[in-house]
């Protein structure tokens, strides 16, 4: 297991990790729209979050050498359905033409009271390679 921790994504705010990696594949933990410098959570409403939540899963998959087209599962959760097409446009924007498996659930509650939490599983393109 490869511990991923970069300071471009916050930091964690519990007993958790930012990321792991364990057999080439990337487990992050859920990421929510906090401004990494501030630890705050960003202004704006639900594109707004969902494009700080964005941001900070890029720089989790940097730090472990991968990018959005390494990505072959995301969850979302939403503290509102109703937001889920401004949310999936910004999704839809991040992702571009790749089309990893998604479930987007709504849920009573987040962290800090964001509207939008995302998780995601990736596979570094040499483990690809290697099956």
């Amino acid at each position: 297991m490869h511990l991923i921790a970069t300071p471009d994504a916050p930091a964690a705010i519990g007993p958790y990790s930012q990321g792991m990696v364990v057999n080439g594949m990337l487990y992050t933990a859920g990421q929510i729209a906090l401004d990494p410098a501030t630890m705050e959570v960003v202004a704006g409403g639900i594109t707004e979050q969902s494009e700080q939540v964005f941001k900070n899963l890029r720089a989790v998959l940097a730090a472990a050498g991968m990018t959005f087209a390494d990505v072959i599962k995301t969850t979302v959760f939403l503290r509102d359905m109703a937001e889920f097409t401004a949310m999936n446009a910004v999704y839809a924007a991040a992702f571009g033409e790749h089309r990893p498996a998604r479930s987007t659930v709504a849920v009573a509650g987040l962290p800090k009271d964001v509207r939008v939490e995302i998780e995601l599983v990736a596979i570094a393109p040499d483990a690809v390679r290697g099956s």
